[in-house]
């Protein structure tokens, strides 16, 4: 794999040219669902037909007569949005560096900020961070989401309960060194059981942690070393111990989104862990897996703003 950040990169003219139009866009999310031939997406049929001037479901099952597209049953089952909008979508949250936010994305398709939100969590609900194990030498840290006390208006300051993390939400995040790595997941606490059961979860015993002084991580039993830099008195680096790693993939995705709430929290991280995990992936192939993920979960907006 090339060392080059840009390898693999294609500009807007390039995508444009590879997907001209809305059946070219088709006819690539066919072959990555089905391969050379459609398959029924309610019995699995084989013996398929072809439904001329039948647009929203051009194809007909012959087995249960049922009509179909290659949105049914994923993420983009009732999108209005051509699968064109939803390609060139997951193309600029790809080569965007810091993401996309959904009135950028709003003005790039020519259609409402709802409407790109909605799309966008449809896109981020397909990721797939993996159920990987981490394992060698793993730096743990968490963090917080929440805007800035000076920055937030009268009212909401108000409302404030406490300073520093507290009103804000918290994620902690692992990072393998050797495999470059990242899982990251929303918690409710911070505290030991918490923190210390996300790290059982997902790293190796026998592994190498690096953390900062922080009691969550106190008498943590992983079977290998344990070491921590003291960030209160100015220590952030002793020789390997360190967790500048994971720090700074925190810091990679502060400026984009202005706000987002507690309840799609986890689609965020779940973005940009994902995103992290592909940095040096080549853009159409990205796109493609991305794609991919979407074929086997549907996301309505009832259950997306209601959570039913």
């Amino acid at each position: 794999m090339s060392n080059n950040p840009t390898a693999g990169t294609i500009g807007v003219v390039q995508f444009f040219n590879r997907f001209p139009d809305e059946q070219s866009a088709r006819e690539h999310v066919e072959r990555l669902r089905w391969g050379d031939n459609p398959i029924c997406v309610h019995c699995g049929s084989v013996n398929v037909s072809h439904v001329k001037n039948e647009k929203p479901q051009p194809y007909r099952c012959k087995d249960c007569r049922k009509h179909f597209s290659v949105k049914t049953g994923t993420i983009f089952h009732s999108c209005k949005l051509g699968l064109r909008e939803c390609l060139y979508a997951m193309y600029l949250m790809t080569v965007s560096k810091k993401g996309v936010s959904s009135c950028q994305l709003a003005r790039e398709l020519g259609c409402t900020q709802k409407t790109a939100w909605y799309l966008e969590q449809r896109i981020r609900e397909a990721y797939e961070q993996g159920g990987q194990m981490l394992t060698g030498t793993i730096e743990a840290d968490e963090t917080y989401f929440g805007g800035k006390a000076k920055n937030m208006h009268k009212d909401k300051r108000e409302k404030l309960t406490g300073r520093g993390p507290v009103d804000k939400a918290a994620v902690v995040g692992l990072r393998s060194r050797e495999s470059e790595q990242v899982i990251a997941t929303p918690v409710e606490s911070t505290n030991s059981v918490a923190v210390q059961g996300i790290i059982h979860t997902h790293v190796e015993r026998g592994s190498t942690i690096y953390t900062d002084e922080n009691r969550s991580y106190n008498r943590l039993d992983i079977g290998g070393e344990h070491e921590t830099v003291k960030h209160s008195v100015g220590e952030y680096v002793r020789g390997k111990v360190h967790t500048n790693g994971i720090e700074s993939f925190w810091r990679g995705y502060v400026g984009t989104f202005h706000h987002f709430s507690v309840k799609h929290l986890h689609r965020y991280v779940n973005e940009f862990a994902v995103r992290y995990n592909r940095r040096k992936w080549t853009t159409l192939t990205q796109i493609d897996q991305m794609m991919r993920d979407t074929f086997h979960k549907t996301l309505g907006y009832r259950r997306l703003i209601c959570g039913q």
